[in-house]
């Protein structure tokens, strides 16, 4: 959707003008290009809300693309991430995305909705396990086939200062041609230090090989690699940043990307515990993925 005016677009231009300081980007599709994140297994707590904004700039690269899908270069996305646990193990969610394309329009970009389980709280001390469920609706200049969705299981470890969490998603694509191909293999990834309680430092890995059924060459793969920096110190706060680009010629370029979520949990303020599930998470404390 085009802006009403020239005026929505200069309102949005800063937004996404601050992430151009993060670097440039090619159209890789290994990583959601609306929201770039690994799921590390936490969830809110029953009855508490959290809001989250992803931001992340695509400022050069290849200027190809599918028709009618428009090229990633030059894009800026916002997607503002409200979600809700209901217990404590199922958390709802959904996504706005919006996009300002290379040339000024400011982009309605398509809604999701997703449906998130995990192990509880007290299922084990360093170990979470989980499944996140999503289907989608874009406009087919973001997704030619319009509607998808995508099955992410979730498993991670946490413990002595360390984050490993792993998400082999299989991306799921409603489009006739899409459809016959089957589903993709999308592997995520993110291993993270925590430094001083302040800051965690990292890596995230973001892959598609393509149909399960017909895995692409290597050269025409996906594989995104990114630097990953995480403010750990307020709770009740989730900063994310990331850096990083391609790894193959089918995902050559820089991608920069910030998130910013809380959630509203008044938990969230109290001292660690045991498992931090209803305290203070890491990374992102008590709204954190």
């Amino acid at each position: 959707m085009r802006p009403r005016s020239p005026l929505a677009s200069a309102r949005a231009a800063p937004l996404f003008g601050a992430l151009a300081l993060l670097g440039a980007a090619a159209p890789a599709r290994a990583a959601d290009p609306f929201e770039i994140q690994v799921y590390d297994g936490t969830a809110n707590a029953p009855g508490v809300p959290g809001l989250e904004l992803h931001l992340n700039r695509f400022a050069s690269g290849r200027g190809t693309s599918d028709p009618p899908e428009l090229p990633l270069r030059g894009q800026g996305h916002a997607t503002l991430e409200p979600s809700l646990g209901l217990t404590p193990w199922w958390e709802i969610g959904g996504y706005l995305q919006t996009a300002l394309r290379e040339d000024g329009h400011l982009d309605y970009a398509g809604v999701k909705l997703r449906s998130k389980f995990v192990t509880p709280p007290d299922f084990h001390p360093h170990v979470r396990l989980g499944v996140n469920v999503e289907l989608s609706l874009l406009p087919e200049t973001y997704d030619r086939d319009r509607w998808g969705g995508e099955v992410r299981p979730i498993a991670s470890w946490e413990g002595s200062g360390w984050l490993l969490a792993a998400n082999p998603i299989v991306g799921l694509s409603f489009g006739a041609d899409a459809w016959r191909a089957g589903p993709s293999f999308e592997p995520a990834v993110k291993v993270a230090r925590d430094v001083l309680g302040v800051v965690a430092i990292g890596a995230e890995y973001y892959g598609d090989v393509g149909p399960v059924g017909d895995v692409r060459a290597a050269r025409e793969q996906d594989h995104v690699l990114l630097g990953a920096l995480d403010l750990v110190a307020f709770p009740g706060l989730e900063v994310n940043f990331g850096l990083g680009g391609g790894l193959t010629p089918a995902s050559a370029g820089l991608i920069g990307k910030v998130i910013l979520g809380v959630a509203f949990d008044r938990a969230a303020v109290a001292p660690p515990s045991a498992g931090r599930e209803t305290a203070r998470r890491w990374p992102g404390l008590a709204r954190a993925r």
